[in-house]
């Protein structure tokens, strides 16, 4: 009898396990995804690549600004005060794996523009049901592992127990395997446009006041904070990056760096009220990226985010006809050209000054024959092709 109820326990242990822990190779079997529930049942990530570790055992998760907002504050009633009393919900802790799916894809498409004709389209998928037993909330993370990284996103299917909520924060997680070299940019929520600064994540801190240049519009958020995509290369010699794909109707990701540990964590750009997302169940987020090889070219020929990214909607596509632009603002914003075409005039409004009735000053550089100059002696210019 002992041997009989001993037996069950193990068969009962095992079909837990099996259902808690799961594990996603990609195509190639070079990368390997695990996933299991945590201590206070947090889901809990990892991942590696020949046998490396890329992302240490990771967080997963959301937290709720509030317990379940009216319909007003959906349509942003102004009698709607911006923060409720409610009890604020996580969406990181209390999760229990209700069901796990597996699926595989192998398929070619053809984009409207880009180098490739044919993009391979080939990942293995694992679909992880989870439910939060406190508010019978469920939640699906789902993982896409390509030969070239990692894909995943959160889900919530239509539900009675959750459907307008409001994103306080996102709490993803990002452990690194050590002090890798990153190039990074400071993280802002109203502009890129700074010098990317070269270092360890370890001197991020030191280094981010030097890096913050005069910007006419900026607002850094962090001592630590970065901008995706991230570019990053390990000791041990693989080249990782963060970054996105499908952002639609969501927050920007930007990553903030626990210089301790080397964790970044999602840091999502607020609106005016401080929220970061307004949800509708059924619905999903972007998808978060994680690209990796030994290879550093095979970074940027990654296809993972045109792969995560939605089909286009257009059916007929055979007008897109894809050129190429020379811009020259960069030119006009660094001094070497004007912006104004006249001299002449303290202001001019556009569709109502007659420039044929002005002299042009020769300094403005948005001219059809100083781009064909530029071309022609290879001027120092930002192209940007399409």
């Amino acid at each position: 009898m002992k041997r009989i109820l001993l037996s069950l326990l193990v068969v009962c242990c095992l079909a837990s396990f099996s259902i808690t822990a799961q594990e996603l190779k990609s195509p190639d079997g070079q990368l390997t995804m695990n996933f299991s529930i945590g201590a206070n049942g947090t889901p809990v990530y990892e991942l590696s690549y020949k046998g490396k570790i890329v992302i240490k055992p990771s967080k997963l998760g959301l937290e709720l600004k509030s317990e379940a907002p009216s319909r007003e504050f959906w349509d942003f009633s102004p009698e709607q005060p911006a923060d409720s009393d409610n009890i604020r919900t996580s969406l990181y802790g209390g999760f229990a794996v209700i069901d796990a799916q597996t699926t595989s894809v192998d398929e070619i498409w053809q984009p409207v523009w880009g180098e490739p004709k044919d993009i391979r389209n080939q990942y293995n998928e694992l679909a992880v049901a989870l439910n939060q037993k406190q508010t019978n909330r469920t939640m699906i993370v789902r993982f896409r592992l390509f030969n070239d990284g990692l894909g995943f996103r959160y889900e919530f299917p239509q539900q009675k127990e959750l459907v307008y909520f409001v994103i306080k924060e996102e709490r993803t997680q990002f452990t690194m395997a050590g002090d890798h070299t990153a190039h990074w940019v400071p993280g802002d929520y109203d502009t890129q446009e700074y010098d990317y600064t070269k270092s360890k994540l370890s001197e991020i801190r030191g280094l981010m006041q030097k890096a913050i240049t005069p910007n006419a519009s900026q607002t850094p958020f962090s001592p630590t904070g970065v901008q995706t995509a991230l570019m990053m290369k390990s000791n041990d010699g693989l080249y990782i990056n963060l970054h996105e794909a499908a952002l639609i109707n969501y927050s920007c990701m930007h990553l903030e760096l626990d210089d301790k540990t080397f964790t970044f964590e999602s840091h999502l750009t607020p609106d005016a009220r401080g929220d970061k997302g307004y949800m509708q169940a059924p619905c999903n987020t972007p998808w978060h990226t994680v690209i990796v090889s030994d290879k550093a070219g095979d970074i940027l020929a990654s296809n993972i985010t045109l792969n995560l990214n939605e089909p286009s909607k257009i059916e007929d596509v055979s007008w897109i006809k894809p050129v190429k632009y020379i811009g020259i603002w960069w030119e006009m914003i660094t001094g070497m050209s004007s912006w104004q075409y006249t001299d002449e005039l303290p202001s001019v409004q556009l569709g109502i000054t007659d420039y044929n009735q002005v002299k042009p000053n020769g300094t403005h550089a948005a001219n059809t024959a100083h781009v064909k100059n530029t071309l022609t002696l290879q001027q120092s210019m930002v192209l940007m092709l399409y």
